[in-house]
């Protein structure tokens, strides 16, 4: 039952790491890493499909060997966190407290992403084969 579940999770994280991939301000990456976790738990099948993606790949072995981030995604994930920011404080209008908490919690999460080492040169090789940064 645990096995159909973290497969059905692992899609859902595909999904929504698809959709994150034209949407501006959701987010790719942390969705097919989530995928990832998932699969791997799951289905080595699933999991060898993804790792070996063409796009998502090299990030996602980076991440699983090293949890290394590259320097694209981490751009990428603070200008993404301060653009919403912006649009929360305009469109919520919040409280201080709440604009302090929620800022809180993006710095929280921009440190985290920023302080992750950069992915060894042999992913950063295979991701500049895609010509395209996965973020």
């Amino acid at each position: 039952m645990r096995r159909i579940l973290y497969i059905c999770l692992g899609w859902l994280m595909v999904v929504l790491g698809i959709i994150g991939a034209f949407l501006p301000l959701m987010p790719t990456t942390i969705f097919l890493i989530m995928a990832s976790w998932f699969f791997a738990r799951s289905s080595p099948r699933f999991e060898a499909w993804l790792l070996g993606h063409p796009r998502f790949g090299p990030t996602l072995q980076a991440w699983n060997e090293t949890g290394a981030v590259p320097g694209t995604a981490k751009v990428a994930a603070c200008v993404g966190m301060s653009v919403g920011f912006g649009l929360f404080l305009i469109s919520v209008r919040p409280t201080f407290w709440q604009a302090a908490a929620v800022a809180a919690v993006l710095l929280a999460s921009a440190l985290y992403v920023v302080t992750r080492p950069l992915p060894p040169r042999k992913f950063a090789v295979e991701q500049s084969k895609n010509n395209r940064p996965c973020g």
